[in-house]
């Protein structure tokens, strides 16, 4: 599924428009981006959680040369399905 048939997806269940369902996804993902921006966790009760992981400095090769490069650390974003959402995908 990808951001097009979400909108769709979300404006159908809670009939609404599209153009409205397209801003409250919209202004969800701005939400959630910018609470990780901050370095927050976004816990959602039944679907997982949102947080910040960071990765330390790394030394890595360019696959084309062979040449060692190095990787700056990095903060990233990781996702956690939570307990619910991983039974409802087992069942």
């Amino acid at each position: 599924m990808n951001k097009k048939e979400l909108v769709s997806v979300v404006a159908q269940n809670a009939q609404i428009t599209k153009d409205s369902a397209g801003q409250v996804v919209d202004a969800t993902f701005r939400c959630i981006e910018s609470a990780l921006q901050d370095g927050d966790a976004v816990r959602i009760v039944g679907f997982g959680n949102f947080q910040v992981a960071f990765r330390k400095a790394s030394t890595g090769r360019n696959p084309r040369t062979g040449e060692p490069i190095q990787i700056p650390a990095s903060r990233v974003p990781k996702f956690k399905a939570g307990k619910a959402l991983k039974q409802a995908v087992n069942s």
